[in-house]
């Protein structure tokens, strides 16, 4: 789908027909899942070349980050599908040119729908090329930054619950329940956490890139815009470095209670089977049936046999919690 923006009035609007002349006028060519003819369309109207998805996937820096002739060519991997609960990193490229600011993408992250909603209410930042792509930009930070306070919310609320849990007297099967929400929690948060700082990392590459070559392209009254930029994604790295650390603390806590847990209920049986085995042997040796077995034939041998039972399973758990091993 091809869809142009271009400023009238102070807001950005969709150009009437995706069609060469209308293109011409865009300062925004957003082309989502684009065809061969719409390649071909903007290729036409713009004189520049339109990245197919296999060079998008491309690792090489040299293939993200290039200039060719006037145009920058930018491509970073970007976080999206977090609404809907099916996180992702899809690849999109940005194309610089002094006559528009092309976008090639095979999703939606929200900060786009956001971004053009909003220039379309006021476009006062968004009225070139570079200013749309800084804006996309600052969008995307924006939208960064409200995904790691969501994270470092969920991870405050599942620490406070999983440490409550384990000094509370629970049934078991409540703590296990707990302790399985909070592993599936905290691995959601980390697959949130690398992707974020993936995407982080991409949009700092290109900002470095930009900063460097995008004399003539970048506007003066836009350059402090980028410095900002560059400044906020650091910020945010060392926020999403800080999350990861706290996760991996919290993952091996929670996997340390659990560990514990279930050394707890390893300890319980191995009590049992130790009091156990001392009745057991005496069961056995009045259960031999021999012919000549004195104890058979007294009168207190059978009470004095469960006696001796009883005695030799109390002992061992005296003994134990002597220990301080119950």
């Amino acid at each position: 789908m091809l869809t142009g923006y271009a400023i009238e009035d102070g807001r950005m609007v969709v150009t009437a027909e995706p069609v060469a002349e209308a293109l011409t006028r865009a300062v925004w060519i957003d082309l989502l899942n684009p065809t061969a003819q719409e390649d071909s369309l903007v290729q036409a109207a713009l004189g520049i070349d339109i990245p197919t998805r296999e060079e998008m996937q491309e690792i090489e820096v040299s293939s993200r980050l290039y200039r060719e002739g006037e145009a920058l060519y930018m491509t970073a991997s970007f976080l999206h599908g977090i609404d809907s609960g099916e996180v992702g990193s899809t690849p999109i490229t940005f194309v610089l040119a002094p006559q528009a600011m092309v976008t090639v993408r095979y999703a939606t992250p929200k900060a786009f729908s956001v971004f053009a909603a909003r220039a379309a209410r006021s476009a006062s930042q968004s009225a070139s090329p570079d200013a749309v792509m800084l804006g996309l930009f600052e969008q995307v930070v924006d939208r960064l930054a409200d995904i790691l306070e969501r994270i470092g919310a969920d991870m405050d609320r599942t620490s406070q619950a999983v440490f409550k849990a384990s000094k509370a007297n629970q049934r078991a099967s409540t703590k296990d329940a707990l302790l399985k929400d909070a592993l599936i929690t905290l691995g959601g948060v980390g697959e949130i956490t690398a992707r974020t700082s993936e995407t982080l990392v991409g949009l700092a590459r290109i900002i470095s890139f930009v900063a460097a070559e995008g004399a003539g392209l970048i506007r003066k009254e836009n350059k402090t815009r980028v410095k900002t930029l560059a400044r906020d994604v650091r910020s945010l790295q060392e926020h999403g470095t800080f999350l990861n650390e706290k996760a991996t603390f919290l993952l091996d806590a929670v996997l340390g209670i659990i560990n514990i847990e279930q050394t707890a209920i390893i300890k319980t049986f191995s009590v049992v089977s130790v009091a156990l085995m001392p009745p057991t042997l005496i069961a056995s040796i009045y259960g031999m049936n021999f012919a000549v077995m004195p104890e058979l034939n007294w009168g207190i041998g059978y009470p004095l046999a469960i006696l001796a039972m009883v005695v030799s399973a109390v002992v061992p758990v005296i003994y134990f919690r002597r220990k301080g091993w119950l």
